[in-house]
């Protein structure tokens, strides 16, 4: 075990994976100088400029040049330098790769890791700050990576890599320094299996990315106001681990779902309705999500802090909802 930021291990998975294959490759804007947040430091001095290939500045151009390349062969890891910009590539990333198997019949397939820095950082306003995964989880043929710890964001983006399917991973931004241990020869993570953080018998709360941490933070509050929160991470949200939240929910017959996104269409929507359609009989209560509110994110610090969702929030709301 190391001490790693989630920013070092995310590094160091793609550095493994390049070595362990050369048709693996990353490209995208400024990757040469280590790129926008420091993902890629040192990485085109190790592998050189063909397989950390700096591009022009046109999002469109990246993703389209990295679902040809995915698709002749080649296992590209693009960088999106924010999940905002990648908007910029829909086209490519929706219509294109994540619809190529199927009208191909499995002819061909798009291997492709497409990185995305994603979520509220401080002061970086509405058209930086935005948590668009419910949208990428709507569309068939993508798989979408979540994850909140450096082992994960070591492991998971390994295997994302090894994905035969593109891959729209989501690496939060305020995550950038967050340490934690980190194992060199842990088992690969499995995508779409979840991760119960914090057993517990009196509630489920289920979260992802930056705001896992919050939820375990407020399930220590509610610890001292006597009820117990099984916290569950779930690091992938398509496939998502049904069964894990399935199972925690019949135990503990309440469900929290707590992500930054706004809350109108969120994936928590999808986690609440899936709960309630499958195990009705063993709720006690109905679903609760609890997510931002439907405005753009302000860049003063004040009103961004109006829609962040903090631990007191889940507690109160927590709290209301199973009657403690």
């Amino acid at each position: 075990m190391k001490q790693m930021t989630y920013l070092e291990a995310g590094r160091e998975g793609l550095a493994e994976m390049m070595r362990e294959d050369t048709s693996v490759w990353a490209l995208g804007e400024d990757l040469g100088r280590g790129g926008v947040f420091g993902q890629y430091h040192g990485l085109q001095t190790e592998f050189g400029k063909d397989r950390i290939a700096d591009t022009p500045i046109s999002e469109s151009c990246i993703l389209g040049s990295a679902v040809g390349a995915a698709m002749m062969g080649t296992r590209p890891v693009v960088e999106m330098r924010f999940s905002d910009f990648a908007l910029c590539a829909v086209d490519e990333l929706v219509n294109q790769a994540a619809k190529a198997r199927y009208m191909f019949g499995g002819q061909t397939r798009v291997p492709m890791v497409v990185r995305e820095p994603s979520g509220l950082w401080r002061s970086s306003a509405a058209q930086h700050s935005q948590s668009l995964e419910a949208w990428y989880a709507h569309i068939p043929g993508l798989v979408v990576v979540m994850p909140s710890t450096p082992a994960d964001n070591r492991t998971l983006l390994m295997e994302s890599i090894r994905c035969d399917d593109p891959v729209v991973y989501l690496e939060h931004k305020s995550l950038w320094d967050f340490e934690g241990p980190v194992d060199d020869g842990a088992e690969i993570l499995p995508i779409g299996k979840a991760r119960v953080a914090r057993p517990g018998k009196d509630v489920t709360i289920v979260s992802w990315s930056a705001m896992f941490h919050t939820s375990m933070e407020a399930a220590e509050g509610l610890a001292a106001k006597g009820v117990d929160a099984e916290v569950i991470d779930l690091r992938t949200l398509w496939p998502w681990d049904k069964k894990t939240v399935f199972e925690s929910v019949c135990k503990t017959g309440h469900l929290i779902v707590v992500h930054e996104a706004v809350q109108v269409g969120g994936f928590g929507a999808e986690i609440a309705a899936s709960v309630t359609e499958n195990v009705f009989s063993d709720l006690k209560s109905a679903p609760l999500r609890i997510g931002a509110p439907r405005i753009p994110i302000s860049y003063a610090p004040t009103m961004e802090d109006e829609v962040r969702i903090t631990a007191e929030q889940i507690i109160e709301k927590t709290l209301n909802r199973v009657g403690k």
